[in-house]
């Protein structure tokens, strides 16, 4: 009998457990495998346009990885995947265990559906230790990142899975990989060969610098990783495996960068284990931080909003943020920061609208990290930044962007302001150039509200 492999978010060849389980049983029982991905009405609606323009380039390298013979189907899973079952006498179905709510309904709803006589075998899935594995010495979820981090690490995770060979891949019938929308968003390069080489070349010229230069925007020496590990094109087991290799005697620099590229992938494991335990934290808060009548509401914040997503607020570093947003379907994790607390602290505005705003412009946008950051950033979720912690967008952009580098590439407007004088344009003695905004709030003064309505918060 063949067998399935159902591809999510999982994108690649590599260190992929369930393919390898997929081809071992159907080479004992001297047959083929189904490449399927299942195109989902439900997310491709949902999807931003670069983010469905970036998934069709990776199913198509997938396609290219395969020989050709990877199965695209479009409707709900529940009604595809048995049916493409049926078609191939298959009698297990391999995929990667689905950890957001979304996903663990639907697979549920497949399993359902597939009946007795086909099995939905789930190995592995997207994280290096599965969300919902660890466990305080109390028996529940970690709600502090330092303690999960050291149960993670002592926890430890697999070596990365073997690249199966020769695949004796099905052929198949598909509905072929769907038309994206149009974008004006510079994409990065797709698939698992992408990955690959970027890592590779982000470890050989600039992991040793890491810890050092990470929160500079105008260097340009962080992986890009976000966005192959959010399609699965890369696993975090072999990225983990390769900062092992590359942190082996090392000292210094080098493996303080190491640890701390290390503790990154930890947060982004923290952040997917908290969303398990608390699958509301995708659109609810998960704790009140201030009052509801805090909250800005009404045309006056529409268009505060507006100007903020536009990157005209007057503040150089934010509008810079939110340009490149627009022109990449990407932001500086730095940046991503101080952009959100500016919403969030200086326009008083709910963080669920700034989150919204990044999934559906974000290349990389993926359920937990960027709600539960946002969340992060607001104070409302685990572990979050404390609330009276309101990044200052001029402080910011003066330590992390000295020289105004950052800001000049993605402001035109201020491309002939020299030197840190650009993250201040109003102190020119002519005032900000031509067509570059006033600041439409006063950060002092709005911080001291934010910090007002945080000392009248509920409870």
């Amino acid at each position: 009998m063949p067998t399935i492999c159902w591809f999510r978010r999982d994108l690649r060849l590599s260190d992929h457990p369930a393919l390898v389980a997929a081809v071992a049983e159907a080479r004992a029982a001297d047959d083929e495998v189904v490449a399927l991905y299942v195109v989902d009405p439900a997310l491709w609606r949902s999807a931003g346009a670069p983010r469905l323009a970036y998934l069709a380039a990776s199913l198509r390298a997938l396609d290219e990885a395969t020989g050709g013979r990877l199965v695209v189907r479009h409707g709900r899973a529940e009604e595809v995947v048995p049916r493409v079952a049926r078609e191939t006498g298959a009698t297990s179905v391999h995929v990667s265990a689905a950890t957001e709510p979304y996903g663990r309904r639907r697979d549920d709803a497949v399993e359902a559906a597939l009946g007795a006589d086909v099995r939905l075998v789930r190995t592995g899935c997207p994280y290096a230790v599965a969300p919902g594995r660890l466990s305080t010495g109390q028996g529940g979820p970690y709600r502090v990142f330092t303690p999960f981090r050291n149960a993670w690490l002592d926890h430890g995770w697999h070596e990365p899975a073997p690249r199966p060979r020769d695949v004796p891949w099905a052929t198949l019938r598909g509905d072929g990989v769907p038309d994206a929308p149009a974008t004006d968003v510079r994409l990065p390069r797709a698939g698992e060969r992408a990955a690959r080489e970027r890592w590779r070349a982000f470890v050989r010229d600039d992991l040793a610098g890491y810890d050092v230069d990470r929160d500079r925007p105008d260097l340009d020496v962080t992986s890009w990783m976000s966005v192959h590990l959010k399609y699965g094109e890369i696993h975090p087991r072999t990225v983990l495996a390769d900062l092992a290799e590359a942190g082996r005697g090392a000292r210094g620099a080098l493996a303080t960068s190491v640890a701390t590229y290390r503790s990154e992938i930890a947060w982004r494991e923290f952040h997917a284990d908290v969303l398990w335990h608390s699958p509301s934290a995708a659109r609810r808060s998960l704790r009140e931080v201030v009052p509801a009548d805090a909250w800005a509401t009404g045309p006056e914040a529409d268009d505060a909003f507006a100007a903020w997503a536009q990157g005209r607020t007057g503040y150089p570093l934010v509008d810079a943020g939110m340009r490149q947003l627009r022109a990449l379907g990407w932001v500086h994790n730095r940046v991503r920061m101080v952009v959100a607390s500016f919403l969030v602290k200086d326009l008083h505005l709910e963080w669920q609208r700034g989150a919204d705003h990044f999934m559906a412009w974000l290349v990389d946008g993926d359920v937990p990290q960027n709600q539960l950051n946002w969340q992060w950033v607001a104070g409302t979720g685990r572990d979050a930044a404390p609330y009276f912690r309101v990044f200052n967008p001029v402080t910011q952009g003066l330590k992390f962007d000295p020289s105004g580098d950052y800001v000049r590439r993605w402001v035109p407007e201020l491309r002939d302001v020299p030197g840190a004088a650009v993250h201040e344009p109003w102190r020119l003695p002519d005032g900000p150039p031509p067509g570059y905004p006033a600041r439409m709030v006063d950060h002092k003064h709005e911080r001291e509200v934010a910090l007002r309505d945080h000392a009248r918060r509920p409870g």
